[in-house]
């Protein structure tokens, strides 16, 4: 299926390498306009030579999402220039490398873990996604459309021990987009969540990790379900999380839906609430 996101604006974090990169070549590949972002300037530089996009419909901005501030200013500046933002993909974050390169193979420890780092990695992983979440919101509630995705990881890594700061940030990224999911139903804003499906080719795998890099997830396989999200077929699709590995573009929607989608987070635990009253939603 070909979507056709000409006239959209779409704001990518951690766009210079990896998955971001997949992600804006898919979205520029639509025909949306693309704000290109990240923390690396060379990066962006590199990947705006790399896109060879059509001129004007790709645009890189340095941006440190662990900044409130900046992420404020990035929305307003967008919305400045192309007159709304329309798409926000929160991919932006900081791997366990950070730590150390051979994370994988010797697990981390919490006597590793100094509180400089906890907070680097919470709000780099975590509040950068609320922060721009935040800024996007009203101008797509005025504008009744809009698209947030946010990038989170396996339930596994998110639980696994010895994986801390990066697996409890991204847990909570995806109880935040299953709350927002909830909270903007009916304004015309879905939020959905977005996962390669295991170990992917980027450089958060470092090669210290003895993983075969042939046998990884290769980052291009999360453009075609975020792609699809954004365009008309995915104007009433919310709350839902995609494995992308399982999501396959060269056949029909309801087949790639149907081994790839679920519910975000974990709703099964939540039906049935201890609650005065008995509805919490009331």
């Amino acid at each position: 299926m070909t979507v056709d996101l000409t006239g959209r604006t779409a704001l990518v974090t951690g766009a210079a390498g990896g998955i971001g990169r997949e992600i804006v070549r898919g979205l520029l590949g639509a025909g949306a306009h693309v704000v290109a972002a990240d923390v690396s300037g060379p990066g962006l530089a590199t990947l705006a030579q790399d896109m060879a996009a059509p001129e004007g419909q790709l645009t890189t901005d340095r941006l440190d999402i662990s900044s409130e501030a900046d992420c404020s200013a990035i929305v307003a500046a967008i919305e400045q220039r192309r007159g709304s933002l329309d798409i926000l993909v929160n991919n932006a974050a900081v791997g366990m490398g950070l730590i150390r390169d051979d994370h994988m193979t010797d697990l981390v420890r919490i006597e590793e873990i100094e509180p400089e780092i906890w907070d680097r990695f919470v709000r780099t992983n975590f509040s950068g996604a609320w922060y721009l979440t935040r800024a996007a919101v009203p101008g797509m509630k005025r504008a009744g459309w809009g698209r947030i995705i946010t990038i989170t990881t396996s339930f596994f890594t998110m639980l696994r021990g010895k994986f801390h700061p990066y697996g409890p940030c991204k847990a909570g990224l995806e109880a935040m987009a299953a709350g927002h999911a909830a909270e903007f139903e009916g304004t015309g804003i879905t939020v959905n969540v977005v996962v390669p499906g295991g170990p992917t080719d980027t450089p958060f795998v470092p090669d210290s990790s003895g993983f075969n890099r042939d046998d990884l997830i290769q980052p291009s396989v999360m453009a075609p379900p975020i792609v699809w999200l954004c365009g008309p077929e995915g104007d009433q699709v919310t709350g839902n999380r995609y494995v992308a590995a399982n999501w396959d573009p060269s056949g029909d929607i309801a087949a790639a839906r149907a081994a790839s989608e679920a519910p975000i987070a974990w709703p099964d635990l939540a039906g049935a609430p201890v609650w005065p009253g008995s509805d919490p939603n009331r």
